[in-house]
């Protein structure tokens, strides 16, 4: 027999049902592993229709969670509990119009109410720009080592992404044999390996990475046989990129039509930093030398999980085409960012110094 309740009632079965769905929706709620809104960066909305999947980084890989769709509203709820033991970040993945965007989640941050943004796509740059070329080089012992540098800002509200030209199309030179390492880095992310793909001519290649709001880099490095003195030829093929500022290390020297030495930093001894124009360049480069260091590059395993061989698991991504090269000293590519800045000081300090170059300088420039 049913109780009655403090007013002498039977509960009527109407609210019976309202009490057994608000707890059920108590339980989930209690349970949620994650849950937020998927928000439309263009046009300031909320985004339906998103697929949203929750990742745990792991020693063996980043281990999937869950996956869903983002309602109506933009909302999103994942009810799968977190597997026990995983103190490291959450990743969360939102695919809408072709593109991903990921939102970490460090140890201790709240896993409600996350926000996760996303754009629309366009095949046109739009907002997006490359604001930095930077190369460095690196003569020695029979070889010569280059890593580039392209680093795009995005101000505007739309991602690019042309998977048919590719967001960056470049050249490597023929005895580079196509052999190329491709790296990318998404707004707020880390060094992905991507691969790169043949653009219909002879050593021309294209890179498929969308763009997004915020600053973007695409990173190479290749080797190739080289002997000093002698020539280190090869043509820009990206529209609107600014000069190239090209590295040298001590011992080496740089000479050609359209190049320019800009000056000296305090903190690299005796690497020079120079302005390259043109859309091709053909450089006369004698001596060798390194900018080699032990920070952090020795390439031990310290048994963390290696970016290189996980990372694609998330993302998609596949290894560059061709033989991978020896692990790149982290610390030269952001010597490559700082100097870059450093080169455009120089660069107003040699036009200032040089007003009749002024007008000259400003025409070379590309971008």
């Amino acid at each position: 027999m049913m109780r009655r309740n403090g007013a002498g009632q039977r509960p009527t079965p109407h609210r019976l049902h309202s009490f057994v769905l608000a707890f059920i929706a108590f339980t989930l709620t209690a349970n949620a592993a994650v849950d937020g809104v998927v928000t439309n960066g263009t046009s300031g909305k909320p985004q339906p229709g998103a697929t949203v999947t929750l990742f745990q980084p792991t020693q063996q890989g980043p281990q999937f969670i869950d996956s869903v769709k983002s309602d109506t509203e933009g909302k999103f709820v994942i009810t799968k509990e977190i597997p026990a033991g995983g103190a490291g970040p959450l990743l969360l993945q939102a695919v809408y119009d072709g593109v991903q965007y990921n939102k970490t989640l460090p140890p201790g941050s709240p896993t409600t109410g996350v926000d996760i943004p996303v754009y629309e796509s366009s095949k046109l740059p739009g907002g997006a720009k490359i604001a930095l070329h930077a190369m460095l080089i690196e003569p020695n012992g029979g070889s010569m080592v280059v890593a580039e540098s392209y680093e795009f800002e995005n101000d505007g509200k739309t991602t690019w992404n042309n998977p048919d030209t590719g967001t960056l199309q470049f050249s490597l030179p023929a005895a580079a044999q196509g052999k190329v390492e491709v790296n990318v880095i998404a707004p707020g992310g880390l060094a992905i390996r991507r691969a790169a793909d043949p653009a219909g001519k002879p050593n021309t290649f294209k890179v498929d990475f969308p763009i997004k709001p915020g600053r973007s880099e695409i990173r190479l490095e290749w080797t190739m046989p080289f002997a000093s003195p002698g020539m280190f030829d090869g043509a820009v093929l990206a529209k609107g990129a600014p000069q190239m500022k090209v590295v040298a290390p001590a011992g080496v020297t740089l000479k050609g039509v359209g190049v320019t030495a800009l000056g000296q930093e305090p903190d690299l001894p005796g690497a020079t930093i120079y302005g390259v124009d043109g859309a091709k360049y053909s450089i006369d480069v004698e001596g060798t030398g390194t900018l080699g260091t032990d920070s952090g590059g020795n390439g031990e395993d310290n048994g963390s999980p290696k970016v290189s061989e996980n990372m694609p698991k998330l993302y998609g991504l596949s290894v560059a085409t061709g033989d991978l090269l020896g692990p790149v000293l982290a610390v030269k590519w952001i010597l490559i960012s700082v100097i870059g800045m450093l080169a455009i000081g120089f660069a107003m300090l040699y036009r200032k110094g040089n007003p009749t170059q002024s007008k000259a300088a400003n025409e070379r420039d590309r971008g």
